[in-house]
C-alpha cells in the first residue's frame, strides 16, 4: 500500500503570534485534517482568537486541505465579517459559543474523523477507561444530542457540555475539539479519533479490560505534574472504570431469555 505523504510544516504552541503566523497555522492544520482523512470535500472548520474582539476562521465552501492564507476570514464576536473576500464558516456560531463559555480557549477545530464520528452516529460516548493517555488528555468525550448544522439547534445541543469537556462528539455529525492554542485543539481532535479506533478494536474483539478507579484517580492527578490545564480535571463525568463491570447490566432478547428459562426448567425437572 502506498503511504500518503503528510506535510511537515510545523505549528508551534502558544496563542501569542502575529496575524500572519496565525493564518499560516490554520492552513497547515487544515491540510493535516484533510490528509489524515478527518474531513472530506469542503467539510470541517477551524478558528482561533486573534485578540479579544476578533476571530480568524476558515471560510465556507472550500477544501480545508487547499486553503491559502488569503482565503481566511476575520469576524467579530457576533460572527459579523470584518475582513476577507469569502464568507465565514456556516458553523461559526458553534465556535463563538465555545469562546464565550471558555475564556481559556483560543482555538477550535471541527472535523468528521470517521471512527469517532461513527461513535457519534451510534450515540456512544468515549467514556471508558481503556486508554491511559485519553484519561490524562481528555477524561471523557461525551455525545451531544443532534442539532442541525448551522442552526441554533447545534449550539443549544453542545452548550451544557462545553464547560466540562475539551472535545465533544456531535450526534450524527462529527467532533469538535478546542484548547488554549491551535496545536492543542488539533491534538485533542487527533487523540479523540485515536481513542475511538482503540475502542472499536476492543469492541470487535469482544473484550475490554478497564482501568480501576484507583488507576484513573492517579492519572487525573498526574495532569498537574504534566502541566495540563483541562476541563477534564473537573469534568462532569469521570471515565467508566473496571468496578462498573462488576454491576454491569446485561440485556437479553425475549428469545434468549426464553432459552435460559427453558434450560433452567429442564434442569429442575431432571433432578431425582
Amino acid at each position: 500500500m502506498r503511504r500518503r505523504k503528510l506535510h511537515t510544516d510545523s505549528v508551534t504552541s502558544g496563542a501569542r503570534k502575529t496575524e500572519e503566523e496565525h493564518r499560516r497555522d490554520i492552513c497547515i492544520v487544515g491540510r493535516w485534517l484533510y490528509e489524515r482523512g478527518y474531513i472530506a470535500s469542503t467539510d470541517g472548520n477551524i478558528s482561533l482568537r486573534l485578540d479579544p474582539q476578533r476571530i480568524l476562521t476558515s471560510p465556507t465552501g472550500i477544501s480545508k486541505g487547499m486553503m491559502t492564507e488569503g482565503d481566511l476570514v476575520i469576524t467579530d464576536l457576533e460572527g459579523r465579517k470584518l475582513c476577507g473576500d469569502r464568507n465565514p464558516s456556516s458553523e461559526m456560531a458553534m465556535h463563538l459559543l465555545i469562546y464565550r463559555l471558555r475564556p481559556d480557549v483560543s482555538a477550535v477545530c471541527h472535523a468528521h474523523p470517521p471512527v469517532a464520528t461513527g461513535f457519534a452516529a451510534a450515540g456512544i460516548p468515549l467514556n471508558k477507561a481503556i486508554l491511559c493517555e485519553l484519561v490524562v488528555a481528555l477524561g471523557c468525550v461525551p455525545v451531544a444530542r443532534y442539532g442541525t448544522p448551522g442552526t441554533p439547534e447545534l449550539t443549544e445541543a453542545i452548550e451544557p457540555l462545553v464547560n466540562g469537556y475539551d472535545a465533544i462528539l456531535l450526534a450524527n455529525h462529527g467532533v469538535v475539539a478546542y484548547g488554549p492554542d491551535l496545536i492543542t485543539a488539533f491534538y485533542r481532535m487527533e487523540t479523540t479519533e485515536h481513542y475511538a479506533r482503540v475502542a472499536l478494536v476492543t469492541e470487535l474483539l469482544g473484550k475490554q479490560v478497564l482501568l480501576s478507579s484507583h488507576d484513573v484517580g492517579k492519572l487525573i492527578a498526574a495532569r498537574t505534574r504534566y502541566g495540563l490545564q483541562t476541563a477534564a480535571a473537573g469534568g462532569i463525568e469521570r471515565p467508566v472504570t473496571s468496578e462498573a463491570n462488576e454491576t454491569e447490566r446485561i440485556t437479553l432478547t425475549r428469545a434468549e431469555l426464553k432459552v435460559l428459562i427453558d434450560e433452567a426448567i429442564q434442569k429442575e425437572r431432571s433432578r431425582p
